[in-house]
């Protein structure tokens, strides 16, 4: 139905859904926005950044932790002389000591979390094991914990990083929007 008095077609009445994108537009609510391309939504970035930070403490928790304090437990145990004999990587419990326990020869696995992977076979360093169980040894240097610990540490900052992170990137959107919202004032 047309303007009696007015020759002009009638403009169609405009929803908040038509709004999307003008300046201006007044009605148009963040959530029917589209984001910018190559940009990510507030909401996905902040689910991300919590799951994120949700595997980065888990894996601190779960893993390292732990490794660390089985490293730590070897405090008491026998100190002895012994030789890398397997270079490998340490920290994922790939390297092998050889060692002299009760006049028999053993070749010990140094368990995860240990340090000292850039150590070339031969090299003589000092371990400690259990007496009861001489197949696991542990290097002397890595009795505070070693290498899982700092390894514990950084997944902890990590998680921390993405925690605040994840606070800040609602915060800076919400900015943003007020800003756009805003009237120019010249």
């Amino acid at each position: 139905m047309g303007n009696l008095g007015s020759s002009l077609p009638e403009e169609p009445r405009r929803t908040a859904r038509d709004l999307d994108g003008i300046q201006g537009g007044g009605a148009a609510d963040a959530r029917y926005q589209k984001a910018a391309p190559g940009s990510v939504r507030p909401l996905t970035a902040v689910l991300t950044l919590w799951g994120l930070a949700l595997l980065a403490g888990a894996l601190a928790t779960l893993v390292v932790l732990p490794a660390a304090r089985h490293l730590r437990s070897f405090q008491d145990g026998e100190q002895v002389s012994a030789t890398l004999h397997t270079k490998g990587s340490c920290m994922l419990g790939g390297c092998r000591v050889e060692f002299e326990a009760d006049g028999r020869t053993v070749l010990a696995d140094l368990p995860v979390g240990s340090s000292g992977g850039k150590a070339s076979a031969g090299t003589p360093m000092t371990v400690r094991y259990h007496a009861d169980d001489a197949q696991v040894a542990v290097r002397e240097a890595d009795l505070g914990g070693g290498g899982a610990a700092v390894l514990a540490a950084m997944l902890g900052g990590a998680a921390l990083l993405f925690l605040l992170t994840s606070v800040a990137v609602p915060v800076h959107a919400h900015r943003r929007r007020r800003a756009a919202a805003a009237p120019d004032e010249a």
